[in-house]
């Protein structure tokens, strides 16, 4: 298979759309419909160009929408579960409740994924912090902790590492990960007090509600449901397709028809954010196929060989690719020739940097991994503005890059 270059240009075409369009033309942006226009243009003669080459190309892009299938199944019964809980009072609207929540997030993220936890926790922190006026970087540091970096210890945290457990790697070898996750999420939590507490001192005569007892409502039903979906999630590995998408769909199916419908209202629960995640992603994963190949068909000859060259070549690739797919294909890279569960014992070193750079530059674009956009759509529906693209990159090139440095020299060199 022998790819030309250009093959990839509506897969930059369309992150440039994604970068450039809502400065340029917002209103029109804003409309999903736009959006499935613009992913119809590129992503359709992208389909059918891998189609007329032959069937190698094919089957790949046949994968690829097979792995948005299963991305979309997780990710629309995550959202849709998490949005029947209802986690009623008011935090209180102050650095410390801001940063212990986020705290709370990195670790759930562990237990019901980077989208669960940023669906239940995200509106509660939005209420909060409604009266603010200096508040956009709040929601910012939420994708970085609990939408991501939170997400590394186990395979139901973040989807790169759920793809490596059904490729054999055991279910708890990335517990071994804790001294880089630990080493991340406490300095970005530390920062983020720092600059929370900066722009709450700022804040001129602001209106704040004082906090109220906390109360889960809709959990009896949503809970269970959301470990089913955890069990569904693992069962993929032993359960021939589409099993266990089929099963987060019943499940899905089932929390809109036992939930109140009034505890959804009361979320402020909207479809526009998973529309959109599943427009623009079902674009991502059809264009990406011709990078992907091109990786796979080149990628040795870049001369990849120590921890510190996977973790930033992985980690760069995520944060403009779906970072799950890009950790599948370095950790083929390092594989070498054998299965990936193979880097486990022989090569563990690179299976953390790739684990590590998978899951934490996933942060540093919006579309990095899924619910970076989710919860963007869901702040700007509550009111709070969010950086644009190029926005959020500064934010990422000021706070992330230089941690990410960091954690190269301590783990990876």
């Amino acid at each position: 298979m022998d790819l030309p270059y250009w093959s990839a240009a509506p897969f930059a075409l369309l992150l440039g759309c994604v970068a450039v369009l809502p400065i340029f033309a917002e209103n029109w942006w804003h409309a999903n419909r736009n959006k499935a226009i613009v992913v119809a243009v590129l992503a359709s003669p992208t389909a059918a160009y891998l189609v007329w080459l032959g069937q190698d190309t094919t089957y790949a892009l046949i994968h690829e929408l097979e792995d948005y299938g299963s991305f979309i199944a997780m990710l629309l019964s995550l959202y849709v579960i998490s949005g029947g809980i209802v986690l009623r009072g008011r935090l209180g609207s102050n650095p410390a409740s801001n940063t212990a929540l986020l705290a709370v997030g990195a670790v759930l993220a562990n237990l019901i994924g980077t989208t669960g936890a940023s669906m239940v926790l995200i509106r509660p922190l939005l209420r909060a912090n409604a009266g603010r006026s200096r508040k956009a970087h709040i929601p910012v540091f939420f994708i970085f902790i609990v939408s991501n970096t939170g997400g590394l210890l186990t395979p139901l945290g973040d989807p790169p590492l759920f793809l490596g457990f059904l490729q054999g790697v055991d279910f708890f070898w990335t517990l071994r990960l804790w001294p880089e996750w630990l080493m991340v999420n406490a300095s970005l939590l530390a920062i983020f007090f720092v600059r929370d507490t900066y722009s709450f001192r700022r804040e001129a005569q602001m209106s704040v509600e004082a906090p109220e007892p906390l109360s889960l409502a809709g959990a009896w039903i949503n809970v269970p449901l959301l470990v089913g979906v955890i069990a569904a999630v693992i069962g993929q590995k032993y359960l021939p397709k589409p099993a266990g998408e089929v099963a987060m769909l019943v499940l899905t199916g089932l929390s809109l028809l036992l939930t109140p419908r009034g505890l959804r209202t009361e979320n402020a629960f909207r479809w526009g954010p998973m529309i959109e995640v599943a427009v623009l992603f079902l674009g991502i994963f059809t264009t990406m196929v011709p990078a992907l190949l091109l990786l796979k068909e080149h990628g040795g000859k870049v001369g990849v060989t120590q921890p510190w060259e996977y973790f930033w070549l992985t980690g760069l690739l995520s944060s403009v690719l779906d970072n799950a797919p890009t950790y599948l294909t370095i950790g083929t890279l390092a594989a070498n020739g054998n299965p990936l569960a193979w880097l486990m014992t022989n090569k563990p070193g690179l299976l953390a940097a790739i684990s590590c750079g998978a899951v934490f530059m996933g942060a540093n674009t919006y579309i990095g991994n899924g619910p970076n956009f989710m919860v963007k759509a869901i702040a700007e529906e509550a009111g709070t503005p969010m950086p644009s693209f190029f926005g959020y990159l500064y934010y990422s090139a000021l706070i992330l890059m230089p941690l990410f440095v960091i954690v190269t020299f301590v783990f990876f060199v």
